[in-house]
């Protein structure tokens, strides 16, 4: 099952040196979830082959103009494509305002269901939860209400023994509840055991994205044993003293906060204009924590 995820965007306040406000697309088993939607979004969707009409949920971290401005464009040429199915939007409670004048000067008047849904920036709020996905929120430390978000994979199905099933001659009816560890009885009394038939199922995999926000104990625990932890690395640690004035994280912060929560890997992003060569800032990352990456616009990264 699919599970991966795409960065549009990965520059901290304005577009630089090609790189552009933040933005990625979450694809969990063809499912599209669209995080941010800094300046360029969609022309960026387009340019990596993304169908925006697919993006069925868009979640916004926070109202500084390089996590958001990118969206009244994005919804309004999704009405100009035609879009008919719902869109669901999660966001800081204003932001419906925002996005009401907008569409009211500009007389847009959407042919689809626009659902907007307040996320909480003072407690971890589940958002959205299916048999297969959860996504949550929590608070995190800037200088505005700021939420990230957290996608937990539910359990996955264990995997048929192909040889086993092809020797028993299991019936290809009882093969899904087998792989959810249901035993079965065929119509002759023939019994199918689960434990016999399968391996276990694969580890649930778990993503984590840390918008802008100072590193501090609050959101640990909502972060603990992620896969994949996107966390903003705006400067290097001798600037941070500007991170702290600015409520960003440096790259040294990042690190340590992927190494106490035992992520499997941290990528770094939200990088702040002053640097056109990234690679201090890896390398500081990494002499915390050594899976440690950098977010390049363009690449996919499995959970």
């Amino acid at each position: 099952m699919k599970f991966e995820v795409l960065i549009l965007g990965n520059s901290s306040a304005t577009p630089m040196y090609e790189r552009h406000p933040t933005a990625q697309i979450v694809n969990f088993n063809e499912q599209l979830f669209l995080i941010d939607c800094g300046e360029g979004t969609q022309m960026q969707l387009h340019r990596y082959g993304i169908k925006s009409n697919k993006i069925a949920h868009i979640f916004i971290s926070h109202l500084h103009g390089d996590h958001y401005l990118g969206l009244v464009g994005l919804l309004s040429s999704m009405n100009l494509h035609g879009r008919k199915s719902d869109l669901h939007l999660y966001g800081p409670a204003p932001l419906i305002d925002i996005l009401n004048i907008q569409f009211k000067y500009s007389d847009t008047q959407l042919r689809y269901n626009l659902f907007f849904h307040a996320t909480n920036p003072e407690v971890e709020t589940v958002l959205l939860q299916s048999a297969m996905l959860k996504v949550s929120s929590f608070p995190l430390l800037h200088r505005v209400p700021t939420t990230g978000f957290r996608f937990d994979e539910g359990k996955r199905a264990a995997t048929l023994i192909k040889e086993r099933i092809e020797e028993f001659k299991v019936p290809t009816v009882f093969l899904p509840q087998l792989k959810r560890g249901i035993d079965c009885e065929g119509l002759q009394g023939q019994q199918y055991r689960a434990s016999e038939l399968t391996l276990p199922a694969p580890a649930s995999r778990s993503y984590a994205f840390c918008s802008d926000t100072r590193a501090f104990a609050a959101y640990i625990n909502s972060i603990q044993q992620v896969d994949l932890l996107y966390h903003e690395t705006t400067f290097q640690h001798d600037m941070v003293d500007r991170a702290q004035e600015t409520f960003h994280s440096t790259s040294l912060e990042a690190a340590q906060v992927a190494k106490q929560v035992e992520a499997k890997k941290l990528l770094m992003g939200h990088y702040s204009a002053r640097y056109k060569d990234l690679t201090p800032l890896l390398e500081e990352a990494r002499s915390e924590f050594a899976n440690a990456a950098l977010s390049m616009e363009g690449n996919w990264y499995k959970v």
